[in-house]
Formats: structure tokens, sequence, C-alpha cells
């Protein structure tokens, strides 16, 4: 008896070590980003690469190099933005183990459908080069997204995909709940825009018995919000007492207010600033003065309506 107690533990302990270095490494080498655990298991580093708006492919897979060797291992793209192929170059000219990257890509709704999501998940995969994605998204509630998770569903069975998650499903009560009504594998990850200005504190509160971790995009408002978060004086403020621009002050919020959080940016110095902010912390009277500032105001404004007529025409080239 005493012997197998004693073979259990070590069992134990060897599968510990040999943890993915996403779980353990990644926390110690990439500029000691944090790591959110999902809804199944899956660990995920709670500050990433957003890849929306890249001029380019080819200026992504730089951006993607720039941030791989600054720290991050979380990259955010989609089918829509066209730079997958950019992400998966970075990845393979980056050295780094496939493992120790978190890769995040998106199905548009012209993709979806059973038998039709699966076959764009096997040339999402060969764009990317990679033998499976890390989180997969329905990037839009619109179309047939119940017939694009059951193929997403078959992913993840097939070891194709590891996890799922719902992007834009704020949209409406109707899109949420029918998704998590006809979702056998649930979501473990809801994308939305989310910043100082838009705190979307009702639909924190919708996602919390499942479990589902909010990830933010515009974290900094975007460019329709013609930099207000950034001029903000209460921000300016605070970034000043700390001796960091307000784009920190802004990142460091969501990641004390446990969002995950995906900035934007081609500019090697912006991106480079964007990682550098966990060697200080936001007091609790801070982050008061920072949720006080909470107008829900969302800076992309396009109703499902909208989304439906437009969204549902739009083909994506393979």
């Amino acid at each position: 008896m005493k012997k197998k107690i004693i073979t259990l533990l070590l069992g134990v302990f060897a599968t510990i070590i040999s943890l993915p270095s996403s779980a353990q490494d990644i926390y110690t080498t990439a500029a000691g980003v944090p790591m959110l655990q999902l809804n199944n298991g899956l660990l995920m580093p709670q500050l990433g690469l957003g890849t929306f708006l890249q001029p380019s492919d080819e200026v992504c897979e730089q951006s993607c190099l720039t941030a791989l060797k600054a720290g991050y291992r979380h990259i955010d793209t989609a089918h829509a933005y066209d730079d997958e192929r950019g992400v998966g170059r970075a990845v393979k000219e980056s050295g780094i183990p496939r493992e120790e990257i978190w890769i995040t890509s998106k199905i548009w709704p012209t993709k979806y459908g059973e038998g039709k999501t699966l076959e764009a998940i096997d040339k999402m995969l060969a764009r990317l080069q990679l033998d499976y994605i890390d989180l997969l998204y329905v990037h839009q509630p619109v179309g047939d997204f119940v017939g694009a998770w059951k193929d997403m569903e078959k992913a993840v069975a097939m070891g194709k995909v590891r996890t799922l998650g719902i992007s834009n499903f704020d949209a409406s009560d109707e899109v949420f709940r029918t998704i998590m009504e006809n979702a056998r594998v649930k979501p473990a990850v809801l994308q939305i825009e989310c910043h100082p200005y838009a705190q979307r504190l009702e639909m924190r509160e919708k996602v919390k018995p499942y479990g589902i971790q909010v990830e933010c995009w515009f974290p900094l408002g975007g460019a329709m919000s013609d930099g207000a978060l950034l001029k903000d004086p209460a921000i300016l403020k605070i970034a000043e007492s700390h001796g960091k621009s307000a784009a920190q002050i802004i990142l460091r919020w969501h990641i004390q207010e446990g969002f995950s959080v995906i900035p934007g940016a081609s500019n090697p110095d912006y991106i480079k600033e964007n990682i550098d902010i966990f060697d200080f912390e936001l007091t609790d009277e801070e982050m008061g003065r920072m949720r006080s500032l909470n107008k829900e105001k969302r800076f992309f404004n396009v109703s499902l309506e909208e989304k439906e007529r437009t969204y549902l025409n739009r083909q994506m080239k393979d």
C-alpha cells in the first residue's frame, strides 16, 4: 500500500513538472505575464497582441516577432484580418516552442455551417502552418453560428482546437442564450469591446455563472475613439504618479480587473510599452478612480441588424 501511495505521488509530481511551459515557464520568461485558468482547465496568458488592422500580412509578421521577442506569448488573429499567414510565419521564425505560444483565431460568418466550418478550420490551420489552434471563436453572432459551433466541437474532439470562444455575443440576449443552449462544449472566453469608458458590467455578470473569461478588444478605445482615453485627465494624473503612459495605466487596470486584454499595435515601441506593465500596481484608490470613469460608452457601434446585412455577404479569401 505504502509503495502504491509513493508511486502515485511521484506520478502526480511528474505530471506537474511536465506541464507545458505555457503553464509554468511563461510566467517567468514572458515578461511576468500572469496566466488565467479557463473553465476547461487550460491556462491562457492574460495579455496578448491583437492583430486587427495590421497594415499588411508582412507588417503583421514583424509585429508578432517584435511581440514574441518582448515576452508576449498570446497572439490574437482572425480569418477576417487577412494576416493569419504572417502570424504563422512569425511563430515559426521565432524559434519559440509551439506549446509556449497561445494562438487565437476566429471563424467568419460566411464559413458557418456543419461541414463547412470544419473545412474552414483545416484551411485556417494551413494558413497558420499549425497543427492546432489554442482558442477558436465564432467571430460574429449572425448566420448559422450554431452549425459552426457543432463543427468547432468536432474540431476539439479531433485535437485541432483546444478551446472555444464567442466573439461579440453581447449583441443581444437572444444570441447569447442560443449559443449557450446549443453548446455541448461551453464557451471558455467572451471577446468584446471593453475599456474604462465601457466596463460592460451587465455582460460581466451574465457570463459569471458559466465561468466564461472576458477578453477585451479595443482596450485603449481604438481608432474611432480619437484617443479619448489616452487624453483623459484622471488617467493622465495616475500615469504621472507612476511614471507610466496613459496606455500602460489603462492596460494595468484591465489586468487588475481580471480581464484578458489584447491591445493591437504595429509600432515596435508601442508593442514593447504595452507589455511593460508588470513592474507596478494601481492602488485600491486608483482602481476606484478608474472604475468611476465608466459611461458604458462604446466606440464601435454596429447593430445586429446591420451586421446581418453586411457580414453575411462579405466573402473571405482562403
